[in-house]
């Protein structure tokens, strides 16, 4: 009974945390430490379709959807590598794998939006239409 108790223990220690409970080092952020880089300037990139982004969006995103064709070479064109930059999508998949494209081209410090414009929304916080 104790090594099971130890076992589960030792488990819970080494699974990896929520990205709710991510160091502020993660590239993952939650609702709320996506508003504290907002509202510090960071640059925002939504990389949803174009119907996604006439549905709602977040205020001051640049649109570039990570599923057209010269993808990087318009984040490059529109975007400054050498500033922070938060990215979203719909749920956080797409968006995952736009910021590790972005970080191999170059861009020096991505972050990504956990749970994308859902749970921005989830939390009540606004978007524009």
């Amino acid at each position: 009974m104790k090594i099971s108790a130890i076992l589960l223990a030792a488990i819970a220690l080494v699974l990896p945390m929520s990205a709710a409970e991510a160091p502020a080092t993660s590239p993952v952020v939650n609702v709320a430490q996506a508003e504290e880089q907002l509202a510090a300037g960071i640059q925002l990139l939504d990389v949803r379709t174009l119907e996604e982004w006439n549905e709602a969006h977040l205020k001051g995103a640049v649109r570039i959807d990570v599923n057209e064709d010269g993808f990087l070479e318009k984040a490059k064109a529109q975007l400054d590598a050498q500033k922070p930059l938060l990215v979203y999508c719909r749920s956080g998949k797409r968006s995952a794998g736009a910021a590790q494209q972005l970080r191999a081209a170059g861009f020096t410090k991505v972050l990504e939006l956990h749970g994308g414009i859902i749970a921005w929304q989830a939390a009540d916080k606004a978007v524009e239409k």
